[in-house]
């Protein structure tokens, strides 16, 4: 199939919902039901960050998300001793290894792969000997997807915070960036996902983007939750992905 006629998934990340819920304590919001939501909206899986200091999700949240849709869980997780025992434990469809400081609000920037390389390679290697499909998140550089290469991930999110945030005349450059480096890691065989940052405003110019195979979108959909629903904050963001690449519907893929 042409890279442009190819379906663009939307995986929604629902961190901030237990964030909301951890800031009382309790059970609600809880992150499940937003699962559910987000599965009979029209979404193709959901993301998760199981951050160290568990500001988000929680572990027994994991084991419920898997347990009450049939979407893939890809699990955002920091390369560590104790993320790769839970992974393994609960097997989600995806790992994607990110970077993580405590003191951070959001994941600031993407991983260095390339430098990195020694600490990440077991840690790949042991994800994805148990069947997990294993995601980078990473700048759009060619170091980075090289490194990438040299790891034998099969997936890269290219982190696009920066071309979200770019002032207009900056914002050209970014894309162009993005572009340039999916082509890159597609033409490698790795498949390349985008995310961070990603509004109603800017997705289609990145969703237009024909070797992207997936977006993955948190803390706005959340945020316009509050306003107009979940679920017509997650139609309305898939609504916009499949004009901005017309032949697209909603998949699963490989």
């Amino acid at each position: 199939m042409p890279a442009h006629l190819r379906p663009l998934r939307l995986g929604v990340n629902i961190d901030h919902v237990a964030t909301i819920r951890n800031a009382r304590g309790g059970d609600h919001p809880d992150p499940v039901r937003a699962a559910e939501i987000v599965a009979a909206a029209g979404a193709d899986g959901i993301t998760a960050h199981l951050r160290e200091d568990r500001r988000h999700i929680r572990d027994d949240d994991i084991s419920r998300i898997q347990a009450a849709t049939n979407l893939p869980l890809n699990l955002e997780m920091a390369a560590t001793a104790e993320m790769v025992e839970i992974a393994l434990r609960h097997r989600p469809h995806a790992a994607c290894i990110v970077p993580e400081k405590r003191e951070e609000r959001t994941t600031e920037g993407g991983l260095d792969a390339a430098g990195l390389f020694d600490q990440l390679y077991p840690v790949v290697t042991r994800l994805a000997d148990a069947g997990i499909r294993v995601s980078l998140f990473i700048e759009a550089s060619e170091r980075q997807v090289e490194a990438a290469m040299k790891l034998g991930a099969p997936v890269v999110e290219f982190h696009t915070g920066e071309y979200a945030h770019a002032e207009r005349e900056n914002r050209a450059r970014e894309l162009k960036r993005i572009t340039d480096m999916a082509a890159l890691a597609a033409k490698n065989g790795i498949e390349p996902h985008a995310g961070h940052g990603l509004t109603y405003a800017n997705v289609q110019a990145i969703a237009v983007i024909p070797q992207l195979a997936e977006l993955n979108i948190g803390h706005y959909l959340i945020g316009e939750a509050i306003f107009t629903g979940l679920e017509h904050a997650v139609r309305h963001m898939r609504e916009l992905m499949d004009t901005a690449r017309p032949s697209a519907g909603a998949g699963l893929g490989a």
